[in-house]
């Protein structure tokens, strides 16, 4: 079976989502619950999932953990909190007490819409961090290419916490450069409390057209920094239906990890998230 280790829902009627602007974007403006996607999983042979915050509000984590606790497809979810409070600590256990908060495996914080390059950097955020450290806890990054080398200095100051690259770090696939995104990849990669997820890739290429052939080069790129031991599978649904299905985005995935042994295309698909996110099997 299949780990989908990146997915978001959202509901309208409950809260705006104020990111999804502009006429590219208006195939998102509309609801996208669990229960879309679960005939979606199933038939693609994906059993567990990892759920992601999409706002910077505090009411959605514990909705999102609600809605796993629910939910045996949900097996983690990635919250959001705001780091830079000074009772952090306290409102993780908070969180981890509520219902499902067993399944919240890993804070998430909009970095990519950050104006400050080295916001990871920042004393406040760093003493954030590190309480989500001491949570055990991990720390998702989504972050645009030129935000990489804040993420590797974040990363080698906080050796105990495991820092997961959303989306390859959004490399210009669109355009066909990779410098200097790969040479800031591994770079991050070279330390050993860093994960990236295989997944965002085709709505960073050109939507309308893109082939695996167009992915392969920056897929090869995070293959061979991370390994597939720290490489995991994740579908970004429903923002990849602006370029492909569900099922298209894992052929793809799949097709992109052909060459690797059957055991390491079992890491990236399964293993790499389930032990770097802790989560349950199905029903447990």
């Amino acid at each position: 079976m299949t780990v989908d280790a990146h997915h978001h829902v959202w509901d309208l009627g409950v809260r705006d989502q104020d990111w999804i602007n502009g006429p590219e974007l208006r195939p998102l403006r509309r609801n996208f619950t669990i229960a879309d996607l679960e005939p979606r999983a199933l038939e693609a042979g994906v059993d567990r999932t990892v759920l992601v915050q999409t706002v910077t509000v505090p009411e959605e984590t514990p909705e999102l953990l609600a809605l796993a606790e629910g939910h045996d497809l949900i097996a983690g979810v990635v919250g959001w909190v705001d780091l830079t409070r000074p009772d952090i600590a306290d409102e993780l256990a908070r969180l981890r007490g509520l219902p499902g908060g067993r399944r919240l495996k890993g804070v998430r914080h909009q970095v990519q819409a950050e104006p400050d390059p080295e916001w990871l950097l920042r004393a406040d955020v760093r003493r954030g961090l590190a309480a989500v450290a001491d949570a055990g806890l991990v720390y998702d990054l989504v972050v645009v290419d030129q935000q990489l080398p804040a993420c590797a200095r974040a990363a080698a100051e906080h050796p105990g916490l495991t820092f997961v690259l959303d989306h390859l770090g959004k490399p210009a696939i669109a355009s066909g450069r990779t410098e200097p995104w790969a040479s800031d990849v591994r770079a991050l990669a070279a330390l050993p409390n860093t994960v990236c997820k295989l997944s965002g890739m085709v709505t960073e290429a050109d939507p309308a057209t893109w082939t695996a052939a167009d992915l392969r080069p920056y897929a090869d790129v995070v293959m061979g920094a991370f390994g597939p031991d720290r490489l995991m599978y994740g579908s970004d649904w429903p923002v990849c239906t602006l370029a492909a299905s569900y099922g298209e985005v894992l052929a793809a995935a799949r097709d992109l990890t052909s060459a690797l042994t059957a055991h390491e295309r079992t890491a990236v698909f399964q293993g790499t998230a389930t032990r770097v996110y802790g989560l349950d099997r199905p029903g447990s």
